[in-house]
């Protein structure tokens, strides 16, 4: 199940990264759908999942670690421009120094996205929602990069080669982190300590994109209503799935 989740992984990013490429069907609003559903999936594990385990294993600090991740994934913002939760905040998006900017932040966060599909944890259970969560939240994060680089003028096998490249950061960050579980003695410590700042990325990410699903009156069409309330939905039902597993 491990290698299948990389393999996976890598796949769900890099076809995320050619839709733009191939599809002439592929447009800016389908993406803000797909960028909104994931994103309240996202929100929906974080709290249901994620940050239950992460208080199970650190119930003194991590509230404390979670709030640590929140502050420092508007600090990457500055890097990424809001990249990960679609869209730029930079006047310049086509500027060089920019481009690169974005891929050393989306890198940053893409790597931290790979570490908590690389722990064991407590609950079995916690790790395919958490997937899932990560895998739909890759789709539209790798459309938007290759819509920026095909708006910079990137050739195709240029912009194909940055897609692989970056498809590839995910799953090395999981293979690292359980190398690292299985090889250092008393990881799971240090894991203890890294997972809540990761949620507490994860829960700016998603409820930014929440806030930012709607208009500049902060009204939300009923086709992002319908994305969110089924994101929640499909958040809640992997409860009762994890519920049942336990039994």
């Amino acid at each position: 199940m491990f290698l299948t989740y990389i393999i996976l992984l890598y796949f769900f990013t890099l076809i995320g990264g050619c839709t733009p490429l191939w599809s002439r069907r592929w447009n800016q609003q389908s993406t803000a759908l797909l960028l909104a559903f994931s994103g309240t999936f996202l929100l929906g594990i974080t709290l249901m999942h994620l940050i239950p385990e992460n208080i199970h294993h650190n119930d003194r600090y991590a509230p404390l670690l979670i709030a640590v991740g929140f502050f420092l994934q508007i600090l990457l913002q500055r890097l990424t421009h809001g990249m990960e939760h679609g869209h730029t905040h930079t006047a310049t998006p086509h500027a060089h120094p920019v481009q690169w900017s974005l891929m050393l932040g989306l890198s940053i966060h893409a790597f931290s996205e790979g570490i908590p599909l690389g722990i064991a944890y407590h609950d079995d259970a916690v790790l395919p929602p958490l997937f899932l969560a990560i895998a739909l939240h890759k789709l539209p994060e790798s459309m938007l990069l290759t819509a920026m680089l095909m708006q910079s003028n990137y050739s195709k096998g240029r912009i194909l080669l940055i897609a692989a490249l970056f498809s590839m950061v995910t799953p090395l960050a999981i293979i690292l982190t359980k190398w690292v579980e299985l090889s250092v003695g008393n990881v799971q410590n240090v894991f203890a300590w890294c997972l809540p700042v990761v949620a507490g990325s994860f829960l700016q990410i998603s409820t930014t994109v929440l806030y930012e699903s709607g208009t500049k009156q902060h009204q939300i069409r009923l086709s992002k209503w319908v994305v969110i309330i089924f994101g929640f939905m499909l958040a809640f039902l992997t409860t009762f799935v994890t519920t049942t597993h336990q039994h």
